[in-house]
């Protein structure tokens, strides 16, 4: 099904049910939703709307949401589909639930698309504040949609037809070094205790939207038939096209904020500037499908298989 995005919908829209309003944040990226009680109870009307919200801003924030525990967030998380178990290679103690906590740097501080190495990209991530410092720890996205679509022809023509090897076994250094931190959330050898490569189109069509967007981040490898030196060089070119200010949003947490993210059309970055002060957030993934190019080709794994990750069948139900 291909959902039809009105890019000239007004700044705020006031909700029919339950006094919802979406209040535009950024003209390419970024909304708030407030008058929702987020829970696995909401009504599918409710549910829509936040899923066309998503779908249209690619990312929504709540605020004030501090009922809400593991359990809570993922009964809500299962309205919007599937979840996926918390990460390929990564355990923090829970099945569904990834906590992401922190006293001074985090892996997650460049740009990436989450869990691009698998073939089954997740579709929604969902992140709940749970420790915020008092400065630092904001989130950055960017929107891959607009991206693509502000390139020159000559580079949509050079990237329409491009793939991207991605992996977990990258050489991200920074990200892994954890000498100044006293509780790392995970280490490089427990990232790549499975090693993950996919190929993938630099150019994917959302399977919702028919949109266009850009898939790129910090696991890709190289791109297939360039070398090494040709590989950044185009990397670095289009990631600055993805991650221009205009293009992006930062978001700075209180407790109880929850953000949601189109992870199909999105990047994010979270900024490692509080110090050595505590900051936890906790996600869950709702699965997503193997992405397709413009070609009509899919995705091709390399190595590792995701199924104990994402079942695709789970999808197909």
């Amino acid at each position: 099904m291909t959902i039809q995005i009105d890019r000239q919908s007004t700044a705020s829209e006031t909700g029919r049910p339950g006094g919802i309003t979406v209040t535009k944040l950024g003209s390419r990226i970024g909304a708030r939703i407030e008058g929702v009680r987020l829970s696995g109870d909401l009504d599918a009307d409710t549910v829509a709307r936040i899923r066309a919200a998503i779908l249209e801003h690619k990312v929504v924030f709540f605020g004030g949401q501090h009922h809400l525990d593991d359990e809570q967030q993922i009964g809500f998380g299962e309205l919007l589909g599937p979840l996926t178990t918390a990460h390929p290679t990564v355990n923090t103690g829970s099945a569904r639930v990834l906590a992401l906590k922190a006293t001074k740097g985090m892996a997650a501080n460049s740009w990436h698309t989450d869990v691009t190495f698998v073939d089954r990209v997740p579709a929604f991530s969902i992140l709940r504040g749970v420790t915020i410092p008092a400065y630092g720890g904001s989130t950055n996205w960017a929107n891959t949609v607009t991206a693509y679509e502000t390139l020159p022809p000559a580079l949509k023509a050079l990237v329409d037809e491009l793939w991207a090897v991605h992996s977990n076994d990258y050489d991200y250094a920074n990200s892994f070094d954890t000498e100044d931190q006293s509780n790392p959330q995970y280490t490089r050898a427990e990232f790549t205790r499975e090693i993950y490569r996919t190929e993938h189109p630099v150019v994917r069509v959302h399977p919702e939207t028919g949109e266009r967007a850009l898939v790129l981040g910090h696991f890709v490898q190289k791109f297939q038939g360039l070398n090494s030196k040709e590989s950044a060089t185009l990397y670095n070119l289009l990631q600055d096209r993805v991650t221009k200010l205009e293009n992006t949003i930062r978001w700075n947490w209180t407790a109880g904020d929850v953000a949601i993210w189109d992870n199909r059309a999105t990047q994010h970055y979270a900024v490692a500037d509080f110090d050595t002060q505590t900051r936890e957030v906790r996600r869950i993934t709702v699965a997503g499908d193997v992405p397709v190019g413009i070609d009509g080709r899919s995705s091709r794994v390399i190595e590792g298989d995701a199924g104990v990750y994402n079942r695709l069948d789970e999808l197909i139900r």
